[in-house]
């Protein structure tokens, strides 16, 4: 079977893409157009697997492009995971239309395609903020989704119900919205892991960007919330940890033939992290201290978010395997091979 993953050059598609190669037998293809990314990920993805996965430089957005210089070339595609998305929450309370017209007509092209050449399976990286704020629970599926804080997760709101409508009018189509958590860590060989352009929006490449020098400040966002220590609540999910859990769906597509038309799982460890928590975890991993800022809050973020994860657990048979400790020593890895190549300039940057 072949699956293709769009965005397959970023931080999750690329873990997802290792762990399709090195769990199952599936052939798998991608789609990234590097505009947050970079070639160098597939050279990677080579270096851990032994394997060279085959992209194609299309933005999504362009229809005619898509259908032509892939669709219309490539053998049987079985079913998609769909990652390519711009995914920063502040940038998208910056620059909206710039979010929607991205991520819903990248969406929305990949159905008409799904719909002409009969996909049969599609997941969808969706994410955590189609809740909200919530009130101090863990959050299940059946927790309502509420007006999102950011257009960033108005775009996930929305392609959940693009994909639940389309289920209703496709036969033999299945597909699964991933609501994950904060993605984090690195693959444990330390050869690949999140590298965003320019000045991170996510917490942990920013503390171990900090930790090196890279950056000259880092601040923690938000020391008044009613949280245990102040700071914003979130659950923070190894990357390894996520990108199995998309495998493990794709599987349960295939082999469940009964399964529902549309279905949602939330991929999170299950318990809540505060900011400050997790900078305690970095430096008790690694043996690295911080001398970090505290700042005002940022706007489009939330207080509180974390998942009950039993549907996961019991649907998709997903465990996660790896500690907050993991992730951020596996991070502090990373970091630690980016900055051993730095010196050589050849430190290109990947999606996030």
């Amino acid at each position: 079977m072949k699956i293709l993953v769009t965005g397959g050059a970023g931080y999750i598609g690329s873990h997802t893409i290792i762990d399709i190669l090195e769990s199952s037998d599936y052939e798998v293809v991608s789609i990234d157009n590097y505009s947050n990314s970079s070639p160098e990920t597939f050279d990677r993805i080579e270096a851990i697997t032994s394997k060279r996965v085959k992209n194609y430089n299309i933005n999504l957005a362009d229809y005619n492009a898509l259908k032509r210089e892939f669709f219309d070339v490539e053998s049987k595609i079985d079913g998609i995971i769909h990652f390519a998305a711009l995914k920063a929450v502040g940038e998208s309370v910056e620059k909206p239309v710039m979010y929607y017209q991205n991520n819903l007509n990248g969406l929305i092209n990949l159905l008409k395609c799904v719909h002409k050449y009969h996909v049969k399976n599609f997941i969808f990286s969706s994410s955590c903020t189609v809740y909200g704020n919530t009130d101090g629970e863990a959050v299940t599926e059946q927790t309502p989704t509420q007006e999102t804080e950011s257009p960033y997760g108005f775009t996930k709101l929305v392609g959940e119900r693009m994909l639940a409508d389309f289920s209703k009018t496709k036969d033999n189509f299945k597909s699964i919205s991933m609501r994950y958590f904060n993605p984090v860590g690195a693959h444990m060989s330390g050869m690949i892991g999140e590298l965003p352009l320019g000045r991170p929006n996510n917490l942990v490449p920013a503390v171990t960007q900090f930790a090196s020098g890279w950056l000259d400040q880092l601040t923690v966002y938000g020391t008044d919330y009613e949280t245990r220590d102040g700071t914003p609540i979130r659950d923070y999910i190894h990357v390894s940890d996520i990108s199995h859990a998309h495998v493990l769906a794709f599987k349960y597509l295939v082999e469940n033939v009964d399964s529902q038309a549309n279905d949602v799982f939330n991929l999170g460890t299950g318990a809540g992290v505060t900011v400050l928590e997790v900078l305690d975890a970095f430096e008790r991993s690694t043996g690295v201290k911080l001398d970090y800022t505290l700042g005002p809050r940022r706007n489009g973020d939330v207080e509180i978010v974390y998942a009950n994860n039993e549907k996961a657990k019991t649907v998709l048979n997903w465990i996660p395997a790896h500690s907050i400790d993991d992730a951020m020593s596996s991070a502090w890895k990373w970091q630690e091979h980016l900055n051993s190549i730095k010196s050589g300039g050849r430190v290109h940057h990947e999606e996030s």
